[in-house]
């Protein structure tokens, strides 16, 4: 797997970009290539980067041993898939790579969960003579292992110049206005792709200086309302009080009236002064005053209406003076 790092030469050796080497690193004997000088500037683009040593430029000795080391990469995954396939554990075999030096054989591979793997470390470490390490990684991290080129026609980006993998939404897409067919914009590893990311922070500066879509402005061309953006051309397209449908420049515009094209009264479904509300004890009158509520009071008989007047009430009293029915 590629990384990146910072290495010092030994004594005062300089080497120019596109030099192989031989480095020590943290993980043993290692061939490399020069890519720059460790400037400040280029320091900040890495994060946590390795540190090492270059020992010296790569001879031909070095090179005819790379050559055989790559020569014997297939037999070792071969015989590393067939100790994971008897061991009979739930994971899958990504990449085999063996150190210049020869230190360890670091076998790269996908698991859905944790795997205890111990025994089957023990048997690669008898077949190859040297410390095995294990490392699990994602499909993301297994495009970047094995992936040769994408959809452009390029080198995939996280196997060339990549040092860390950018989290990349559906949102970066769909502001770029690309499309959402996601077997046109899914890498090899099956996600989004990286490159989604890289002029997104430009589309995003650029969309703050267009008035938002729904907007009431004011051009040089008279009042109009946002319809749409052409981000990258810092234009809009705009529907003229006559209807008429133009783009012009984001220069053009003189004024935001209404940021979103709606008022608040809109917002709220009614009158702000009330003309189409009711008070707190409003609908409530309303309920009483109505009609068949009156009629269903009447039909199931309230208490009031089935009240009996008492037999010694006044009223009877001047009614029947004797008392009798």
């Amino acid at each position: 797997m590629r990384t990146l790092g910072i290495f010092a030469p030994r004594g005062n050796e300089a080497f120019v970009r596109g030099t192989r080497i031989i480095a020590r690193t943290s993980r043993g004997l290692e061939a490399g290539e020069v890519l720059c000088e460790a400037t400040p500037a280029a320091i900040e683009q890495l994060q946590d980067p390795d540190n090492g040593q270059i020992l010296r430029a790569m001879s031909g000795d070095d090179e005819n041993e790379q050559f055989r080391i790559f020569g014997r990469r297939q037999e070792d995954y071969d015989l590393c898939d067939s100790q994971i396939k008897q061991s009979g554990l739930p994971m899958r075999l990504v990449d085999v790579e063996r150190i210049f030096g020869g230190e360890r054989i670091i076998v790269f591979y996908l698991a859905e969960n944790r795997v205890d793997f111990r025994d089957l470390v023990k048997s690669l470490a008898g077949e190859f003579q040297t410390r095995i390490e294990m490392r699990q990684i994602g499909v993301r991290d297994e495009a970047k292992l094995l992936a040769d080129f994408g959809d452009c026609g390029k080198p995939v980006c996280c196997n060339t110049h990549l040092s860390e993998m950018p989290p990349v939404s559906m949102k970066m897409a769909k502001l770029q206005k690309a499309t959402l067919d996601p077997n046109k914009i899914s890498g090899r590893c099956g996600r989004l792709k990286c490159c989604l990311r890289y002029e997104y922070d430009t589309y995003e500066e650029f969309q703050r200086e267009l008035p938002p879509i729904g907007a009431d402005v004011v051009t040089s061309k008279g009042r109009a309302r946002v319809l749409a953006h052409e981000i990258l051309a810092k234009q809009v397209l705009v529907s003229m009080e006559d209807n008429r449908r133009i783009t012009i420049d984001a220069s053009e515009i003189l004024t935001v009236l209404a940021r979103g094209g709606r008022g608040s009264g809109d917002r709220d479904g009614g009158d702000r002064d009330g003309g189409s509300r009711t008070d707190e004890h409003g609908p409530r009158r309303e309920r009483e005053s109505r009609p068949d509520d009156r009629q269903r009071g009447q039909a199931r008989g309230r208490p009031e209406d089935r009240r009996e007047p008492e037999p010694n009430s006044d009223s009877d009293n001047r009614e029947n003076p004797s008392g009798n029915a």
